[in-house]
């Protein structure tokens, strides 16, 4: 017996409502921005936000870390090795939790983040203009709150 078709209304109604379609659409958009802006830094939006959740006072556990960009393990590990290659993050053996990673900016990872600051701050201002009748705080908690 065979299924029947799905309408095409409930495609458009999918189109038009589907929240997690418009997320993705939006991220993807802003993600391209970012990693154009970053591209002369080596850098794309995934590192410059690696990077910034490595600064910190204190090594960070790469658990903490993989929670806080929800990533899992696995593919924050998979991130971390341009970056190491690169020299701008260190990964050890956490001295508390032998089990455990340590991550840190080196002096390098310090510097290209530096430099990178003023590009996202630029970018950043940019797509919030993008947003025109939309209140970016607003946004930003009704996001915060799915996450």
């Amino acid at each position: 017996m065979s299924k029947p078709d799905v309408p095409f209304a409930t495609t458009l109604k999918i189109r038009d409502r589907c929240l997690c379609l418009h997320v993705q659409r939006a991220a993807r958009r802003i993600a391209r921005q970012f990693d154009d802006a970053l591209r002369p830094l080596g850098l794309t939006h995934g590192q410059f936000s690696l990077l910034t959740s490595l600064n910190r006072p204190q090594p960070a556990r790469l658990g903490s870390v993989a929670a806080l960009l929800a990533m899992d393990r696995t593919t924050l590990t998979a991130a971390l090795k341009p970056l190491q290659r690169r020299g701008l993050v260190d990964v050890s053996i956490d001295q508390q939790d032998r089990r455990s990673r340590s991550l840190k900016l080196t002096r390098q990872g310090r510097s290209v983040l530096a430099a990178a600051v003023p590009v996202w701050t630029r970018t950043h201002a940019r797509v919030e203009r993008q947003l025109a009748g939309v209140e970016p705080d607003l946004l930003r908690r009704g996001l915060n709150t799915l996450s």
